[in-house]
């Protein structure tokens, strides 16, 4: 019996030999269910017999498939020779009961859904993780002051670990929809060559599916229609997107321009081989590299849903090469941007200096309100600012002269408003009166 709780790496669950082990299952279930129905003349002494003799060797496999050049016939020749191994000469060799009423369809749809919940269920881990990292790191930057960006442009004051709890609340999002894609593919079909069970009863493909804890598939015409594992690469790609998100956000804040945080730089690593100061983010580059991997095998997966008739085989090969590399990819990227953003590098002060760099532009938004409130319209107000900032961006974009926005506007006749009052617009603090509520909605957060 398959054991359910064991946690193989996910390029495991992708080898020859793990799907041969699957395959193994799914066929000796097959058997028990066809001696525990008695549909067939198979005893229960004899699928015990096949239970514990049952065994399979991926090299002789191959060896078999160069002769026969179908891998399910391979598989099935291979495990046969090892069940009747033992069998007193004469007597009814077991094996021929393997694969009874079956078509390979039925075999490798079966497995491929049961191995797909194994490697959902690996990635939904991986996410939950970084989920419950990433709030807990929104938690310790929560009072940390950075500049928030929009257009690539200085917007507001913000709290960096508003950053973290955005990423949090995304990878919730994505560990329900891949809650929501291995629901979509925990399905298996014993129905025959076109969907009838023409030579197979119901019930076994009801016992197979309850033992490996999957859902009949209502209607099969030999396969399990491809629209579940589209939906199962389309969430994988949304969550390969969300990677992508984190990764692109470090890779910005770490240019040498802005550097207020940095992807861990391990001792004894070396940036560059002709630049001896280089500190690169290569491992966030890698993570939107191999985004663009599990993006692109979204479009595989849709074009394997319209099949000939009630199947063909255009699907498999491209599945067997896009599903396991999407799988792997995911994997590889999510424990990568684990260790990525428990060890990431804040620069605190480097975010003050930042936040002081357009000269108080940033606050430009709480002056056009303090404008209003003084009774003027909203277009003499913003009239007002924006004179003022421009005059500051010409300074910034020259580098001529050190004006402040408050120096500008303070020379403004139009701008009544008090020093007192300038004084407590110009704090970041204003703008963040408010923040606790994202952080109160965050402490709900649960993986």
């Amino acid at each position: 019996m398959i054991d359910r709780y064991t946690e193989p790496e996910m390029g495991e669950l992708f080898s020859l030999a793990h799907k041969y082990k699957v395959w193994q299952e799914v066929e000796v279930l097959a058997c028990e269910a066809h001696a525990e129905i008695g549909d067939s003349g198979i005893t229960k002494q004899e699928a015990a017999w096949i239970r514990a003799h049952a065994q399979v060797d991926a090299h002789e496999i191959d060896e078999i498939e160069k002769v026969t050049n179908h891998d399910v016939i391979a598989f099935l020749t291979n495990m046969a020779t090892y069940i009747d191994a033992d069998v007193e000469p004469g007597a009814p060799k077991p094996s021929r009961w393997v694969h009874y009423g079956m078509t390979s369809t039925d075999l490798g749809d079966t497995a491929l859904c049961y191995i797909l919940t194994q490697a959902t269920d690996r990635l939904r881990e991986r996410v939950r993780s970084l989920g419950e990292v990433c709030k807990a790191r929104a938690f310790e930057e929560r009072d940390t002051l950075c500049v928030g960006r929009t257009h690539g442009i200085h917007a507001e004051p913000m709290v960096f670990g508003l950053k973290f709890a955005s990423w949090a609340w995304e990878l919730k999002r994505a560990d329900e929809r891949l809650q929501l894609a291995r629901q979509n593919i925990a399905y298996g079909a014993i129905s025959g060559a076109v969907g009838t069970y023409s030579s197979i009863d119901p019930r076994v493909e009801q016992f197979v599916c309850e033992r490996l804890h999957l859902a009949v598939d209502p209607v099969s015409t030999q396969v399990i229609s491809r629209d579940h594992h589209a939906f199962v690469a389309s969430v994988l790609a949304c969550c390969a997107a969300t990677c992508e998100r984190i990764a692109t956000e470090i890779r910005a804040l770490q240019k040498t321009d802005t550097l207020e945080a940095e992807e861990p730089f391990r001792a004894g690593q070396k940036g560059s081989s002709a630049m001896p100061h280089k500190r690169n983010p290569i491992t966030c580059e890698k993570v939107c590299g191999l985004a663009r991997v599990v993006k692109a095998n979204a479009q595989v997966a849709y074009d394997n849903v319209a099949l000939w008739h009630e199947r063909d085989i255009s699907h498999s090969s491209a599945e067997r090469v896009a599903q396991a590399d999407s799988f792997i990819a995911l994997d590889h990227m999510l424990h990568c941007l684990l260790r990525i953003v428990k060890g990431l590098v804040l620069y605190p002060e480097r975010m003050k200096y930042n936040l002081n760099q357009t000269r108080g532009l940033i606050f430009s938004s709480k002056v056009l309100l303090a404008l209003v409130d003084t009774g003027i319209t909203r277009e003499d107000a913003y009239a007002v600012v924006q004179k003022a900032s421009m005059s500051t961006w010409h300074e910034i974009q020259h580098c001529t002269g050190q004006h402040t926005l408050r120096d500008f506007l303070e020379k403004d006749e139009r701008c009544t408003l008090s020093a007192a009052t300038l004084d407590a617009i110009f704090d970041p603090h204003t703008f963040l009166h408010h923040v606790d509520v994202v952080f109160d909605r965050l402490k709900g957060l649960e993986f």
